[in-house]
């Protein structure tokens, strides 16, 4: 059940680089609907994809820092020996399953689930989900509290301030529709 702060996710890059996934993300786990866990592998990864999108250095260490501290136990160590012996589409994504095997993950928080084959995750007792899909799992059984860490993100929104409805209108446009659509049918 993903109900609480035993439920452990590996947040994946593609996850946490969009700003508006990863503050649902985090203001979910902040309210003790799950915890969050990641890698440097992650981190670096997010770091680079910021470097592309015109991000300076200092700011994108700011920022991993920032989600470091926020979260200190999230960080996942010693992992690294278990990525030779994993086989997946991508091999580049191995240090993901690494992460969530070593922290004995629940779940694999990633949208390019394809990569990621059912059948070899269930090897290890993990599945993936997309942000989509597992937010709106989340809202599901906590519904309450999602909606009181939604409205907590769009109180604490700056530049530009934004209200629900907005913040729900890019959420949809970053690929949570059905989390946005189910906030909404309960705001």
């Amino acid at each position: 059940m993903i109900h609480s702060v035993r439920f452990k996710c590996v947040l994946d890059t593609n996850v946490i680089y969009p700003i508006e996934i990863r503050d649902l993300l985090f203001w979910f786990a902040y309210f003790d609907m799950f915890t969050p866990k990641w890698s440097e592998h992650i981190f670096d990864e997010w770091k680079d994809v910021m470097k592309r999108k015109g991000i300076s250095d200092e700011e994108a260490t700011k920022r991993t820092e920032k989600a470091n501290l926020a979260f200190p136990d999230a960080l996942v160590k010693n992992y690294s020996g278990l990525i030779p012996h994993l086989t997946l589409p991508d091999p580049k994504d191995c240090h993901v399953l690494a992460a969530a095997i070593k922290t004995n993950a629940n779940l694999i928080v990633i949208n390019n689930i394809k990569d990621f084959p059912k059948d070899y995750l269930a090897n290890f007792g993990l599945r993936a989900k997309t942000a989509d899909d597992f937010l709106t799992d989340v809202i599901d059984l906590n519904l309450d509290q999602a909606i009181k860490a939604f409205k907590q993100l769009v109180l604490n929104r700056r530049n530009p301030n934004l209200d629900e409805f907005e913040v729900l209108k890019i959420l949809r446009k970053q690929g949570l529709k059905n989390t946005a659509d189910f906030l909404h049918s309960h705001l």
